[in-house]
């Protein structure tokens, strides 16, 4: 089963959003741990970035992922407007909406819409620390508006149903429990494969300081750097024209492959 590391917004003296008593980075906490119990009891290896109320830097957040072996990166956070009581509802944020990211941000607003929040569906953040540097597919799950009072009496309620909710999300993504393997199949540009770890990241991290986004997925005893995920294989060859002109040996994979 792979391994998933998640991630508890904000910590210690960054508290994220506040709301009359209510602090987010205590909400978020309280669900990464909830969410994680309910993926271990289903046999998913479960990493966290926190499990107790400490500061971590979101570069900080990354590079633990990155250390780790884990395969998918969830960050879990609340929202907030700049006034009260004025949006309602969950959304997810991915570096690019396209492939495994994509899949997650679906699966995820999907089981939570059917415990009650308002789908605000999926957004693009490439400039998020925890999405643009980490090496394996992530996403920032918003979790209904911290100063809403409608989202924060679904949350205390429902709070059981919620952790299932994206748990379920997780699992049907990791797991490709909600898509057939024609849907799943799509085009990735493979930039390198490395039997380390290590290897693997600092191609990684060279590919990031170019402007590109990426991911490490595993394959049998290796580690694949991958740019995108594309539906189909003309998508694909103009990404990987982009990146062999920057200066990187590509090929074509498929989802199937990994």
């Amino acid at each position: 089963m792979a391994t998933i590391m998640l991630d508890a917004g904000h910590g210690g003296y960054d508290r994220g959003a506040s709301y009359n008593d209510r602090l987010e980075k205590d909400d978020n906490l309280r669900l990464v741990l909830a969410v994680g119990a309910i993926l271990e009891n289903k046999g998913v290896n479960v990493l966290y970035t926190r499990t107790e109320d400490v500061y971590q830097s979101p570069n900080e957040k990354a590079g633990i992922a990155n250390r780790s072996d884990a395969g998918y990166f969830i960050s879990i956070h609340r929202n907030s407007s700049p006034n009260p009581n004025t949006y309602s509802g969950v959304e997810t944020l991915v570096y690019q909406n396209t492939g495994i990211p994509a899949l997650f941000a679906q699966n995820i607003n999907r089981e939570l819409e059917q415990v009650g929040f308002a789908n605000l569906g999926i957004q693009e953040r490439p400039g998020l620390a925890v999405l643009r540097g980490t090496n394996m597919p992530a996403a920032l799950v918003e979790v209904g508006f911290l100063n809403t009072d409608q989202d924060n009496q679904l949350f205390d309620e429902r709070f059981d149903d919620i952790a299932n909710a994206i748990a379920e999300g997780i699992l049907q993504t990791i797991q490709g429990a909600a898509l057939s393997a024609e849907e799943m199949a799509a085009y990735h540009v493979e930039v390198g494969m490395f039997r380390h770890r290590h290897n693997a990241e600092a191609l990684a991290s060279n590919l990031q300081s170019d402007g590109f986004d990426c991911y490490i997925m595993p394959r049998n005893d290796y580690y694949c750097v991958c740019h995108g995920a594309f539906d189909t294989r003309e998508e694909a060859e103009k990404q990987e024209k982009i990146l062999f002109e920057a200066g990187y040996e590509t090929r074509l994979v498929r989802s199937e492959d990994f």
